[in-house]
């Protein structure tokens, strides 16, 4: 097994790929076969696999989840770091903070228009980290 953490600086709310950084673990490990393992240490930014082609596909899922978790709703009481700090936890609760994928000639076997990406629910920015775990 190898493991590393990858860190990320993410400028606000939006989608930062990490594909190539998790690869890159991935070579450093020598597993040729496998699975890669990814866990966000955060509980309002969340990581996922989607379309890395067309963009619109990332501003399309950032429309639909801002409809299913709006920033200041009157509802929320949790607010202590502002009015998307409760919008920021729920998002990361409907999406996913730990991925698995199959590895293949030391590489992610992903689909051919396949990403990972992390995605940052907070408004301002943020310092993430991604514990990779190849076995």
């Amino acid at each position: 097994m190898h493991r590393e953490s990858i860190d990320i600086r993410t400028p606000g709310r939006g989608f930062h790929g990490i594909t190539d950084a998790v690869d890159a673990v991935i070579v450093r490990s020598g597993i040729d076969q496998g699975l890669c393992h990814l866990f966000i240490h955060h509980t309002s930014a969340s990581l996922l696999i989607t379309e890395n082609a067309d963009p619109d596909v990332l501003v399309d899922l950032e429309t639909w989840i801002s409809a299913l978790s709006a920033d200041g709703d009157p509802r929320f009481r949790h607010t202590d770091e502002g009015p998307d700090d409760m919008s920021a936890h729920i998002r990361t609760l409907l999406t996913e903070t730990q991925l698995t994928v199959p590895v293949e000639g030391k590489r992610l076997a992903l689909g051919t228009w396949q990403g990972i990406y992390v995605w940052e629910h907070r408004s301002h920015p943020h310092a993430r980290r991604v514990s990779v775990s190849v076995t």
